[in-house]
């Protein structure tokens, strides 16, 4: 078990979904025994939009006067309800080299994420999800726009091609412990391929629900996440050392994000025990 606590870094643009974000996170720690660290950039044309040096100066420390009250207003609040401290800090700049630089000196476990929207929308946060996803070795919560996950709630898990899950041992025995009874496990075979068996985790039956690999997939999935309730979908981004996962695994985190209305808890790189 892991005796110090997890590291969970929230990266956020101070937009409307801020709240679920934050109350997400807080949910997770609760279940992991995790920190809750809270980190924003805004960009220089966002904050200095004058070319006089002085003024461009005093702009600046108005902005982060105003950043930090604004950033407060939405954190404190959070935190005296749930009883949980939210270090916080932010930044200006590039917003690509200010995060990789806090990741690199945080070094947290876990990052959450407001859940992009779909790619058919070209905006900002796309290629910051992107970028993290790159950047980041470590797992990676991306919460869902309309529905964040509730501290002090069991949550409902959902397995994703779960006979590759290979998330951190002591990080998937505070989940499966937390969560709701039975998990459901959701499966992509090829067409023609032996039919998914059940699996069990930690002596708890896991309900299996399994789909052949074709262009109404994901949708389909959607539709039963929906039906079953299910707040956190448990994705692998990995292939693991000793079986070989299905193409489906690595290109689907795309359109996972895109097409589910549903928390995405996406896996470390790193190999370790599998989960089920």
């Amino acid at each position: 078990m892991k005796n110090n606590k997890y590291k969970i870094l929230v990266l956020s643009d101070l937009k409307e979904t801020t709240n679920n974000v934050v109350k997400s996170s807080i949910s997770l720690a609760k279940m992991i025994n995790g920190e809750v660290n809270f980190f924003h950039v805004r960009k220089p044309l966002d904050v200095i939009k004058i070319d006089n040096q002085l003024s461009a100066m005093r702009s600046l420390n108005q902005e982060h006067t105003a950043i930090e009250k604004e950033i407060q207003a939405i954190l404190w609040p959070i935190s005296d309800a749930y009883h949980v401290t939210i270090d916080y800090s932010f930044s200006i700049g590039n917003l690509k080299t200010k995060i990789g630089a806090y990741i690199k000196e945080y070094q947290p476990d876990i990052i959450v994420l407001g859940k992009r929207k779909s790619k058919k929308i070209k905006f900002i946060g796309d290629s910051i999800t992107n970028f993290v996803l790159n950047k980041f070795d470590g797992a990676i919560l991306l919460v869902a726009n309309s529905k964040d996950l509730e501290p002090n709630k069991k949550l409902s898990f959902g397995l994703f091609n779960s006979q590759d899950q290979t998330f951190n041992s002591d990080f998937a025995e505070h989940l499966i412990y937390n969560a709701e009874k039975p998990l459901a496990s959701f499966n992509i075979i090829k067409k023609g391929s032996d039919t998914y068996k059940d699996n069990g985790a930690n002596d708890q039956k896991v309900i299996d629900y399994t789909f052949e690999d074709s262009a109404d997939a994901i949708g389909n999935i959607s539709k039963y996440l929906s039906k079953t309730k299910i707040d956190i979908l448990l994705v692998n981004r990995m292939q693991h050392k000793t079986k070989t996962p299905t193409n489906f695994v690595n290109t689907a985190i795309d359109d996972l994000m895109d097409n589910l209305n549903t928390s995405l808890l996406i896996g470390s790189k790193s190999v370790s025990k599998t989960l089920v």
